[in-house]
């Protein structure tokens, strides 16, 4: 194994946290005992219900079994297993830090799995805006508890009540007072009836997540909209078990839209300060989009090119981050990482993912990340997550 960089201290910038089968329930109100999200057995599954609506099995939320093995997204997560057939790290906060103990990572940022990956689940399952405001609560509360406890090593991202512009500015402003390090948004908060994200009308909320340091993360399928290739309009020529991978490889470039739309808008030159992530989306797009932004821009609407205080791909540069894990820049990625921009780049596991890197991530990567200049290694490693997260 190729000896990666001296005082690399590791932030793998994209995990995931299945949702213990009581996670809301323990803390629901009185009387909200029974409405809350829960797990009911139906037809024999275990499911996530709430209101008398199914949201999702409560499976495994990974593919990786209580041995370390890793099996086929359709054998497992997308199969029959239960939250007890996938490894314990999967959902329990302890068991966590030790398993990143033994495989060298210092800390994690943590995204949901059931709720969805940017709690639509509930927002699609909830009529009630008290219960469902109420079940965001709960989980972001829940998740502070899991960052304190782990003196900051986990750090999972809350998610925002995207149909509310202004219960956005008050979830946010309480999550930040808990601690928390940044925020997690829905890439389509129009599917809930609110703006999209270029509107003015969600200036608020940029301003409090800039003036609070809370980077706005944007998991790839964070929405019903990005989420609509996945899971439903498959080629039906295809094998069931390379349907997954054509969801997941589709999946992947959902993020240049939101990218697209936060360079037009104009939003970072009202907030300078605010920072974005593009989370599980892979960095080999980057350097062709910021090309793409520059040159349609100005051939299609060159006053408003002219407008902007800054080049569109200058926007990427000052404002978002992305994340990578198991790229190679096709045998050159320094100059990747060169051409997205050294300090914009954060190395992720997906654990417990179909993509993830297990069983032994850094082992896996060592040998292209030691092609990287030291200086490199560092940030992407580690250093720049650190900034970003105000870690040490």
């Amino acid at each position: 194994m190729a000896a990666l960089a001296e005082g690399i201290r590791v932030v793998d910038a994209d995990t995931h946290m299945t949702e213990r089968h009581d996670l809301f329930t323990e803390r629901a109100p009185k009387g909200y005992e029974d409405r809350v999200p829960h797990v009911e057995k139906v037809d024999g599954v275990d499911m996530w219900v709430i209101e008398g609506n199914t949201f999702g099995r409560a499976g495994s939320g990974g593919t990786i079994d209580r041995d370390g093995k890793k099996h086929p997204w359709r054998d497992s997560q997308g199969g029959s297993w239960t939250i007890h057939d996938g490894h314990d790290a999967a959902w329990d906060p302890e068991t966590r830090l030790r398993f990143m103990d033994e495989i060298g990572v210092h800390a994690q940022v943590v995204f949901p799995n059931s709720i969805g990956l940017g709690g639509q689940n509930l927002v699609n399952s909830v009529s009630d805006p008290t219960l469902l405001r109420l079940c965001i609560e709960l989980y972001n509360d829940a998740m502070a508890e899991v960052q304190a406890e782990s003196d900051n090593r986990l750090l999972p991202m809350p998610i925002m009540p995207a149909w509310d512009i202004d219960g956005c500015v008050r979830e946010a402003r309480r999550c930040a007072e808990m601690g928390m390090r940044g925020v997690n948004m829905t890439a389509h908060p129009q599917d809930s009836g609110s703006p999209d994200l270029g509107d003015r009308a969600w200036d608020p909320f940029w301003e409090v997540c800039a003036g609070l340091k809370l980077p706005v993360h944007f998991h790839i399928g964070a929405s019903q909209t990005s989420l609509s290739f996945f899971g439903t309009t498959y080629w039906p020529s295809q094998d069931e078990y390379v349907k997954p991978a054509i969801g997941g490889a589709s999946l992947f470039l959902n993020n240049s839209q939101v990218l697209l739309n936060s360079a037009y808008s104009g939003m970072f030159d009202r907030h300078p300060e605010l920072k974005m992530v593009s989370v599980e989306s892979g960095i080999g797009w980057v350097p062709f989009m910021l090309e793409a932004m520059d040159y349609e821009l100005e051939e299609n609407a060159p006053e408003w090119f002219d407008k902007l205080q800054k080049r569109p791909s200058e926007y990427f540069r000052d404002h978002w981050y992305a994340t990578f894990w198991f790229e190679n820049g096709r045998g050159d990625l320094q100059h990747l990482i060169d051409q997205v921009g050294e300090g914009n780049v954060m190395f992720e596991t997906d654990f417990p993912h179909p993509t993830s890197l297990h069983p032994s991530p850094l082992e896996l990567v060592s040998e292209k990340i030691s092609t990287l200049r030291p200086e490199t290694q560092v940030k992407v490693m580690g250093g720049n997550a650190a900034e970003l997260y105000r870690l040490w």
